[in-house]
């Protein structure tokens, strides 16, 4: 029967242990000789970062084990926005399977690449949902979601035209906000959402263009709007926040540079990553983007193909799927 160590220093965190472990429990046997397991789960204050051990190894302790090869993943979205990532990577069977038969320890840490900042634009954009009907309201990321439902708040709650989200966790952003999405694109990205909005069928009626509202990121491209616009709509931007990149400590400085997985979700944060790691002697850590956007930023940031992983439908259980071919990349190596 395999031995189970738990180190906490974070009371929260138990639960999430005592899953795993029973999860191990109840799905894995082992013959003699018996196989160690160790499993830490720590809070570090500077960072509010989290870190999982999970290490099998034959005929050695748990902490040599562990110590003897570890792979970092590190989660750079902004600062408590990477549970969902970090609670899927836990559950994975891929990875577990992957731990198991490689004998590696996986260690995760939040590194928060990214902050977000007011944009130019805030200040007006509840008295442009007040003021206006727009047919369509387009929102390409959770960030502006919460931007939007704020500004929407603000303005007394007024009718709002169809929703139309980029993907699903900014739809579940919207709708965790009490905004209903009327539209999701069949791929989550800009590219497909020009392709597949339909025009409004008012706007047809009354022999006008259809009209849309798009409060976006003051970083994002002009991709969604000049081609919304080549299409014949009547697009109003407004820059309605920004992303900025994120102060490290020496100590997230630290974590950086044992990273050997860096998860992206968008190329703020791959130039951010470069940025805070511009001094690092070392190869960069493999990518592994939620979609083919952030994968191209870290193309034009040189990165090797090689090193480069991401799904073709961007989502969080994609993502996953992603950072364990990365991980199988260094073990098969």
């Amino acid at each position: 029967m395999p031995k189970y160590t738990m180190a906490f220093s974070n009371p929260p965190l138990t639960f999430i242990a005592f899953a795993i472990v029973s999860l191990a429990r109840r799905t894995h046997s082992f013959s003699y000789p018996p196989s160690t397991w160790l499993l830490s789960c720590r809070s570090q204050r500077y960072s509010n970062s989290f870190e999982v051990d999970l290490s099998v190894d034959e005929g050695k302790s748990s902490s040599e084990s562990a110590q003897s090869r570890a792979f970092v993943v590190a989660l750079t979205r902004e600062k408590g926005k990477n549970d969902k990532l970090r609670d899927a990577l836990l559950s994975s069977e891929r990875i577990e399977k992957l731990i198991i038969s490689s004998e590696t320890s996986i260690q995760i840490h939040e590194i928060p690449c990214i902050e977000h900042a007011d944009g130019p634009d805030t200040a007006i954009l509840a008295s442009s949902l007040s003021s206006n009907q727009f047919d369509y309201l387009v929102v390409t990321s959770p960030e502006a979601a919460n931007v939007l439902a704020s500004a929407w708040v603000e303005a007394g709650r007024p009718k709002l035209g169809v929703l139309a989200a980029v993907g699903k966790a900014t739809g579940e952003s919207l709708k965790e906000n009490g905004l209903d999405v009327g539209f999701v694109p069949s791929k989550a990205t800009a590219e497909t959402l020009v392709q597949e909005l339909p025009l409004s069928d008012a706007a047809k009626i009354e022999r006008r263009a259809t009209t849309v509202l798009y409060p976006a990121s003051a970083k994002a491209p002009g991709t969604l709007q000049n081609g919304l616009e080549g299409r014949g709509f009547s697009v109003t931007r407004l820059n309605t926040y920004d992303t900025v990149p994120a102060s490290w400590t020496t100590d997230q400085l630290s974590l950086a540079k044992s990273a050997t997985v860096a998860c992206f979700a968008s190329p703020s944060a791959v130039k951010a990553w470069l940025k805070n790691t511009a001094e690092i002697d070392k190869p960069r850590a493999i990518a592994a983007c939620i979609g083919e956007t952030s994968a191209s930023a870290c193309r034009k940031e040189e990165w090797e193909e090689s090193a480069i992983f991401y799904p073709d439908k961007p989502g969080i259980d994609s993502w996953v799927l992603a950072v364990a071919d990365a991980l199988e990349s260094i073990s098969s190596s």
